[in-house]
């Protein structure tokens, strides 16, 4: 791999003044206090790292404080940027610096697992295709109870639907209500959707490890789908850099628009209540509740207003932790962080920011929008002993309907 001219990359390296107004914004400096985590330094290495790839060789040192600073040391949240005077974009200078370990073949072993998986099978769980539609077929009999309604479904390849519905492979695999939840908002808005059986998978961990090129073949695979199912809309699971990659990085990664409408599930949900399609009674959802920000959909997407929207509709007491929305710490198991097995012991330590956030609201239910958040929060939530339980946004919508 060669690295072409980038103005955007050289304006950014260049624009670092090395002031340290980052520091305190990032989660593992703040859990660490040692230089290196500050921000700018990783700044530091990828432009030296820049300056020297591929015309000389990156030595085997600098590799290696490179694969442990950017990908063992960020989570790319983008909190920085928020905290930076001059806005330099962080996250998107450590992927690039990301970009340069791959093409050196030095990602971190389970990270490239996930992406080998999804690329050799289609999900990065590598979930059998008869293992799948025996959850969802198990998954459905449970609606079908739920709804009282034994003709109630969860759809498999039909073509010609609204909306082709995608999944974070840790519901099937780990989580299958949340599957049933979405399907039953489905069922009361009496929505025309379908999942597909080979390619449901919404995450994309190309975005992490910086091989674009399997980055574009994971996105190529909804994109194709899409057309194939003849769908309408592609609505995105609950998964925040799933959200980003498909619908913000994906057409750059394919070189073309998507001629479909691209959305979040969080979006769908709101339009239903807007349009007076699903309705519901907050009244059900009666514990102390609050909000997770998931990186990519809220600091990065600019869903914080849509999400609370949802959310306020369907829960009584909403306590917001503090800092919140845009300003948000990240959970800690963004950009990879939560495959990479070699770093559980700092995730889980830098995690310690969002645990005492959490304390701090008395809530009983923490939501977020985002599987891979969910996973983070259940293991922060075992380590920190909050005694809390972790809800998607579709579990407690689904929680708060009015079927007729």
């Amino acid at each position: 791999m060669t690295t072409p001219p980038d103005s955007k990359l050289q304006t950014h390296l260049n624009s670092c003044v090395r002031c340290g107004l980052c520091a305190d914004s990032c989660m593992y400096y703040k859990a660490y206090k040692e230089a290196k985590y500050i921000p700018a330094a990783k700044v530091k290495i990828v432009t030296a790292a820049y300056r020297r790839f591929p015309k000389k060789k990156i030595s085997e040192k600098m590799l290696r404080e490179m694969v442990d600073l950017l990908f063992g040391s960020c989570t790319m949240c983008g909190r920085c940027v928020k905290h930076c005077s001059i806005g330099v974009d962080i996250p998107y200078l450590v992927r690039k610096g990301r970009e340069i370990v791959a093409a050196m073949d030095k990602v971190p072993s389970s990270l490239q697992a996930t992406v080998d998986a999804a690329l050799r099978s289609g999900n990065n769980m590598a979930i059998p295709a008869d293992e799948f539609r025996d959850t969802i077929q198990w998954m459905e009999e449970e609606l079908q109870d739920e709804v009282n309604d034994p003709a109630a479904c969860i759809p498999l390849d039909q073509p010609q639907k609204n909306i082709h519905y995608t999944l974070n492979p840790r519901e099937p695999k780990f989580f299958p209500l949340s599957i049933t939840a979405m399907a039953k908002i489905f069922y009361a808005a009496r929505e025309r959707w379908t999942l597909s059986s080979k390619f449901y998978d919404v995450t994309n961990y190309g975005l992490f490890s910086g091989d674009n090129s399997a980055a574009r073949q994971i996105a190529g695979n909804l994109y194709d789908e899409t057309h194939r199912l003849q769908a309408d809309r592609l609505v995105l699971g609950e998964c925040g850099h799933g959200t980003r990659a498909s619908r913000w990085e994906g057409p750059n990664w394919l070189q073309t628009a998507c001629d479909f409408e691209v959305l979040s599930a969080v979006e769908l949900m709101g339009e239903y209540i807007r349009q007076g399609r699903i309705r519901l009674d907050k009244t059900l959802n009666q514990k102390i509740y609050t909000l997770h920000d998931p990186c990519n959909l809220v600091r990065n997407g600019g869903l914080c207003n849509e999400l609370r929207f949802v959310v306020q509709n369907a829960v009584v007491h909403l306590v917001e932790m503090t800092p919140h929305g845009v300003d948000n710490f990240c959970c800690g198991g963004g950009g990879g962080n939560l495959a990479m097995s070699e770093y559980n012991e700092r995730r889980l330590k830098t995690g310690a920011i969002k645990a005492e956030q959490i304390r701090q609201t008395g809530a009983k239910v923490v939501i977020t929008p985002c599987h891979n958040c969910v996973d983070q929060l259940i293991q922060l939530n075992h380590t920190y002993k909050l005694g809390v339980e972790i809800k998607t946004v579709a579990e407690i919508v689904a929680d708060a309907l009015i079927l007729t």
